[in-house]
C-alpha cells in the first residue's frame, strides 16, 4: 500500500497517494495537474522539466515526489505575484525568448535560479576569478543556463531576457 505525501506547491499544499518511484515531474503534471514543468527528454539532459525546490534549481524528471516532501516547489506557473509576472517573464516576452514555447518554463525557472546563484556570489566554471562575486555576463549566464535546451534556438533571446533580469 501506497503512502500519502504531501508537495507544497506554487504555495498550495496537496496531498496526495505517493507510489515512491513517482517522479516529482510526473507527481505535478499527471497527479496534480500542473502544466508547467515540461517532459522532454525525461534523462536529466534537456532542462524542460526544471522548477525550483526551496529556490534552487531540480530537474524534477530526477527527483523522486517523496524526496520533496517538505520542500516548497516553484514552477513558472507560480513565479507571478498578485497577478504580475515575475521579471523574468517580463524579461522573456520582451526580448522574445521563445519560439515555440515548450521549453519555456523550465528556462525561465532556470533563469530565476541562475539570478538566485549569482546574487549569492556562486561561481560557476565561466567565473573567472572565483575569489571575486561573479556578474551575469553573457558567458556566464550562458554557462550556468547550458543545462535548459532550446530546440528552437532562443538563446540569443534568452540571454538578453536574463541579462535584462539582472539589472
Amino acid at each position: 500500500m501506497a503512502g500519502e505525501i504531501t508537495l507544497r506547491v506554487d504555495g498550495h499544499d496537496h496531498r496526495l497517494p505517493a507510489d515512491p518511484r513517482t517522479t516529482l515531474l510526473d507527481a505535478l503534471r499527471e497527479r496534480l495537474g500542473n502544466p508547467s514543468p515540461k517532459k522532454g527528454c525525461d534523462h536529466g539532459q534537456c532542462g524542460a522539466c526544471t522548477v525550483l525546490a526551496d529556490g534552487r534549481r531540480v530537474l524534477s524528471c530526477l527527483t523522486l515526489a517523496v524526496a520533496a516532501e517538505g520542500t516548497e516547489i516553484t514552477t513558472a506557473n507560480g513565479l507571478a505575484e498578485n497577478g504580475e509576472l515575475h521579471p523574468v517573464q517580463r524579461a522573456f516576452i520582451e526580448h522574445d525568448a521563445f519560439q515555440c514555447g515548450y521549453c519555456t518554463p523550465g528556462q525561465v525557472c532556470s533563469a530565476v535560479g541562475v539570478l538566485d546563484e549569482l546574487g549569492r556570489g556562486w561561481p560557476s566554471h565561466a567565473t573567472s576569478d572565483v575569489s571575486t562575486s561573479p556578474t551575469p555576463s553573457r558567458a556566464e549566464i550562458a554557462e550556468r543556463m547550458s543545462g535548459n535546451l532550446c530546440r528552437c534556438g532562443a538563446y540569443p533571446g534568452i540571454v538578453a531576457a536574463i541579462e535584462e533580469a539582472a539589472g
